[in-house]
C-alpha cells in the first residue's frame, strides 16, 4: 500500500523544468574607446610576474593563445577608472577565460600605476585602458 501511494504521489508531481543556461555576456566597456593609461614609465611585468602567469595559466587550465616561435604571449586588458585625485578609484580586467590572471591583472595595474601616472589626464575623473603583456617560452 505505501509502495502504490508513493508511486502515484511521484507519477502526480510534474518535474521541474530545468532553465536555458544564460547566454554568454558581453562586455559594456568599449575597450578600443579607452584611453591609454598615461604612465610616465611604461611597466613591464618582471620575470617572476610572468613565470607566476605562465604557471596559473598551466594549473587552472586556461586558455592560451597559440605559442608562435615557441613563444606564448597573453595580453590583460584592465579598465581603470582615476579619480579627480589621479588615484586609481576601481579596475575591471578584461575577461580571458581565466579569473586567477585576470584579477593577479588588475591588482598589478593598481601597483604600477601608484606614483607613475602623468598629471595631464585626458579626462579628470575619467576610464582608462591598461595593458600588460606577458611572454614567455614553451
Amino acid at each position: 500500500m505505501i509502495a502504490l501511494t508513493l508511486l502515484t504521489l511521484a507519477q502526480a508531481v510534474p518535474p521541474v523544468p530545468v532553465p536555458d543556461p544564460a547566454p554568454a555576456a558581453r562586455s559594456p566597456i568599449d575597450w578600443a574607446a579607452l584611453p591609454p593609461l598615461p604612465y610616465r614609465r611604461t611597466p613591464q611585468p618582471t620575470a617572476a610576474m610572468v613565470a607566476f602567469v605562465s604557471a596559473e595559466a598551466r594549473r587552472n587550465e586556461c586558455p592560451r593563445p597559440i605559442p608562435v616561435d615557441g613563444h606564448t604571449r597573453l595580453q590583460v586588458d584592465v579598465a581603470v577608472l582615476i579619480g579627480e585625485d589621479h588615484l586609481v578609484r576601481a579596475t575591471i580586467p578584461r575577461a580571458i577565460g581565466c579569473p586567477t590572471i585576470e584579477q593577479y591583472g588588475a591588482g598589478l595595474v593598481v601597483s604600477f600605476a601608484r606614483g607613475n601616472l602623468l598629471p595631464h589626464f585626458v579626462s579628470e575623473g575619467g576610464w582608462y585602458r591598461a595593458s600588460l603583456q606577458f611572454d614567455w617560452t614553451e
